[in-house]
């Protein structure tokens, strides 16, 4: 089972809020005192909180429902109940909340970031508000409302600096292994990778810099094959993107451009970001090879050659990202 989850569904419900009070005051030496009930506390919300502790939504995952407390009733004395105690679920950076309906409710962005999912409801008044001149014993209250209720919907889309884009078998979880510490699964068949893995990249005079490997791309997936949606969401949160094409395709301009076409289908915007072309397993390549692939493109979107395996190109490689990151 892969401990990175992107998507849960969870039942919430805030707290209803607590009963208005139809206390009278009743004391040895004051027989007529009046209407002494307190309002009611408002039931708990239900809040998502900001995390950068969290890299996934695996807490999450066996969670069906959440419930926050219910207002306390008022009391006597015109006492206001205690509110029910609010509900916290703790997310990722990156994690947007949304609504059966598709519609969103909120997204994090920051440490210990707050957003109300549901509200809970208000509290009923005592009997002291309906005292009038017409009316001076009340001997009833309002009810407290009942709290909001729904699905939620919880969608993580991982936050990077530079995404890895490429079809399967295309080298980037090689790339991620060799630049950084990341350990990811490696193997020649297609989804080796089902899921984001995160790698920090060491960069000159010490400095760094984020390095996602996305799930690999298929032909058609803005339309939902293979992991269709899933991962295209991710590739929306990278600063750059760094394509790779690995040195034994067929047509490897044309590969490039079966990537570009599915970025457009599923968001034109993405395309708008700074992009890497790159062209992986260069140590299976001679230099002439080399250039006969470096005349397929045009001058704007040359490719960078490297070797996740022999190293080679790898300091030119990120030489370039960081150029793009901080140019």
């Amino acid at each position: 089972m892969s401990n990175f989850v992107d998507y849960v569904k969870i039942h919430c419900k805030s707290g209803h809020g607590g009963a208005g009070s139809a206390h009278l005051r009743r004391e040895k030496y004051i027989p007529k005192g009046g209407p002494d009930g307190g309002d009611g506390g408002r039931g708990g919300h239900v809040i998502m909180r900001g995390n950068a502790q969290e890299w996934t939504l695996l807490p999450l995952r066996y969670t069906r429902h959440i419930k926050a407390e219910r207002g306390e009733n008022g009391a006597k004395s015109q006492l206001t109940g205690a509110d029910g105690a609010d509900i916290y679920i703790d997310v990722p950076i990156g994690t947007i909340a949304k609504n059966e309906e598709g519609e969103i409710i909120g997204e994090i962005l920051e440490d210990k970031q707050e957003i109300t999912l549901m509200l809970g409801g208000k509290g009923g008044k005592g009997n002291e508000h309906f005292k009038s001149s017409t009316n001076q014993t009340p001997r009833y209250a309002q009810p407290g409302m009942d709290g909001e209720e729904g699905f939620v919907v919880f969608e993580l889309k991982i936050l990077a600096d530079v995404g890895l884009v490429g079809f399967p078998n295309a080298g980037k979880s090689t790339l991620l292994a060799s630049v950084s510490a990341a350990k990811p699964k490696i193997a020649n068949y297609a989804f080796t990778t089902l899921t984001p893995n995160l790698g920090i990249v060491d960069y000159r005079n010490y400095k760094s810099f984020v390095m996602a490997d996305i799930p690999g791309i298929i032909e058609g997936a803005a339309e939902g094959k293979g992991l269709g949606h899933r991962f295209l969401r991710h590739i929306e949160r990278n600063s750059i993107l760094l394509f790779l094409i690995p040195a034994d395709s067929e047509s490897h301009f044309q590969e490039f451009k079966i990537l570009e076409n599915e970025l457009t289908e599923y968001n034109p915007e993405l395309l708008d970001k700074d992009f890497i072309v790159s062209i992986s397993k260069a140590d299976l390549l001679d230099d002439e090879l080399k250039k006969e692939i470096s005349a397929e493109f045009p001058e704007n979107k040359k490719p960078l050659f490297f070797s996740g395996v022999t190293g080679e190109g790898l300091v030119e490689l990120k030489d370039a990202i960081w150029k793009k990151l901080h140019g």
